[in-house]
């Protein structure tokens, strides 16, 4: 089924005027994870979309493409999703018949496109990624044609305050969103410094290891040229003693 990045026609209907949008604003992990789902779902199973309260409980705690792994029931959804109805990044729709269901305003919320909108919810889905990863991932919501492209669409996040770098410029750079909670950010920010300081120390490790090793088998070379020499002494002194005195 080919992916659509074009808003549905109720996200256009029920769209808030421009002096109305709100501003995106730290959420919580449950309310990231169901705004993740949201648009995801849109993109992904557009047949489906908007999601019932069953539909956004079962992608929230589905197994693929999350991390963390949670465990949603209907009321943490709920929760969720009043959260994310107040700050405006959500809203409630009549489906067929009777059924309630939810779709996401996250265009609008974030002042994103097509390929902004996969990227936020890439990183609102698994967490921090570096740039190939996010390439990996997104591509199953907005075609990446390669690296560079997706360089540009982080840089236009990252300065609309939306995605921050985590790690220093490099190889395996880090990127994450920017609607983590203060505390939360605090704790991401501590977790990252302990990983930062395991990997510097890996290098130093390895040489040790490596310089251990090598002591190891100096040592057992220089008992093997001990044992070598003993038994060259040996059969030397048999072949005095074996041969014949001089006339």
């Amino acid at each position: 089924m080919k992916h659509s990045d074009t808003r549905l026609p109720s996200d256009v209907m029920n769209d808030e005027s421009d002096d109305q949008r709100a501003s995106p604003v730290p959420l919580s992990a449950p309310a990231r994870r169901v705004l993740g789902v949201l648009v995801e779902k849109a993109k992904t199973t557009p047949d489906s979309y908007p999601l019932t309260l069953a539909g956004i409980v079962s992608g929230s705690n589905q197994k693929s493409n999350r991390d963390p792994k949670m465990d949603f029931d209907e009321d943490d959804a709920l929760l969720a999703l009043d959260e994310l109805r107040t700050v405006g990044a959500a809203r409630e729709v009549q489906g067929s018949g009777r059924a309630i269901k939810y779709r996401h305003a996250a265009y609008d919320w974030l002042d994103v496109d097509g390929p902004g909108s996969a990227v936020m919810t890439e990183l609102l889905l698994r967490g921090p990624q570096t740039l190939g990863e996010l390439r990996t991932r997104a591509s199953r919501m907005h075609p990446f044609a390669d690296l560079d492209v997706l360089k540009q669409v982080v840089s236009g996040l990252a300065a609309k305050g939306l995605v921050e770098a985590l790690t220093p410029p490099g190889r395996g750079q880090t990127f994450s969103h920017a609607l983590y909670p203060p505390e939360e950010r605090q704790y991401l920010n501590a977790r990252l410094e302990k990983q930062l300081a395991a990997k510097a120390t890996t290098p130093k490790a390895s040489v040790d290891s490596s310089r251990t090793a090598v002591d190891q088998l100096l040592d057992r070379l220089e008992v093997v040229t001990d044992r070598i020499d003993t038994l060259e002494k040996r059969l030397a002194e048999l072949e005095n003693s074996n041969a014949p005195d001089s006339a």
